[in-house]
């Protein structure tokens, strides 16, 4: 398994911006595909984006789409998440993963990524 360490966290104002990043160790990190997830107080895990191991894929939220990017750097072993245009309703503990299986594409599902970092806390005041 990797283990995911996530940062950038905090308090913004709506239309803000914050950078998410993770930082992986343990496995190769550029085997895997990797995403995010969030989860806002009282609701489910919700996907928000993800990017395949190759970086050649990535798929995003309907909610986030041209608002958030994903990227990775296999070189420093991180995944970033850039939240542009932030709104209240992004408040949410965000989660890094990692895909179960080696060489995937971008996926939004959550059971097929196997390793999950503790989670940021994002908050957006309006």
């Amino acid at each position: 398994q990797l283990v995911l360490v996530e940062s950038g966290g905090g308090l913004v104002q709506a239309g803000g911006s914050l950078k998410l990043s993770c930082a992986a160790s343990g496995r190769t990190f550029s085997h895997y595909a990797m995403g995010w997830f969030r989860q806002a107080p009282g609701k489910e895990y919700e996907f928000v984006a993800s990017i395949g191991w190759a970086s050649g894929s990535t798929a995003y939220t309907e909610s986030v789409q041209g608002r958030f990017i994903i990227t990775r750097d296999n070189a420093k072993n991180t995944l970033y998440l850039q939240m542009n245009s932030l709104k209240a309703e992004d408040t949410a503990v965000y989660y890094c993963a990692a895909a179960t299986r080696k060489f995937g594409g971008a996926m939004r599902s959550a059971p097929d990524f196997g390793s999950w970092g503790l989670g940021t806390q994002v908050t957006v005041s309006s």
